[in-house]
């Protein structure tokens, strides 16, 4: 089984069920944050990307403050070989999956079954107190995990760091089924995963 901190739109537990193809009653969730990276919006979309903090202060052209040099998300554990490998798909090539070592900030849990608990889900808040914890007391509770690093031109990055909360107002509808329809399965985002789900079922 794999862990993965999830930084961008698969916070969201009902995009990350829709991309793994099951109920993620297999998976544990935990609020965390990973430093030394910043998350940047990806110019056109609605997704963000993160790169090294070292790479990010070139796109800034300054010096970043803690908060910018860490990025919050959700740590998730549990993940099985085909979990991976759909989010692998998913994730396409402008990203290169990489190990790094998250900080918890509070004890795992299933992830929500209702709908009305998937769309409360909190995400850490990130103070400049928070990303200065001393680095003594980070090496006792870092874990190690997998997430998706921007593997393309940082050019396709804009200075604008990507906010979770913004992205649940304006556009997490389009990535999310409705009551009505199946919106979903229009997303040219999600064509590449059902292909490669369709292609296993044949197997």
């Amino acid at each position: 089984m794999a862990s993965a901190f999830f930084y961008g739109i698969l916070i969201h537990p009902k995009i990350l069920k829709r991309v793994l193809n099951n109920d993620a009653s297999h998976l544990q969730i935990c609020p965390a944050i990973l430093t030394n990276y910043t998350r940047h919006q990806v110019k056109f979309a609605d997704y963000p990307a993160i790169v090294p903090s070292e790479r990010s202060q070139v796109i800034f052209g300054r010096e970043l403050t803690p908060e910018e040099k860490s990025v919050r998300g959700t740590l998730v554990t549990g993940l099985t070989t085909m979990d991976i490998a759909f989010l692998d798909v998913f994730e396409g090539n402008e990203y290169v999956r990489s190990q790094v070592q998250v900080h918890p900030l509070g004890t795992f849990a299933p992830i929500p079954a209702t709908s009305e608990a998937q769309d409360s889900l909190p995400v850490p808040t990130m103070s400049a107190a928070a990303a200065a914890t001393s680095e003594s007391e980070q090496a006792q509770t870092l874990l190690p995990a997998q997430t998706y690093v921007w593997n393309v031109q940082d050019s396709r990055l804009d200075e604008k760091l990507w906010s979770y909360d913004e992205f649940v107002i304006k556009n997490a509808w389009k990535w999310i089924d409705s009551d009505s329809g199946a919106q979903s399965a229009t997303n040219k985002d999600f064509v590449e995963v059902d292909r490669a789900r369709e292609s296993c079922a044949r197997r």
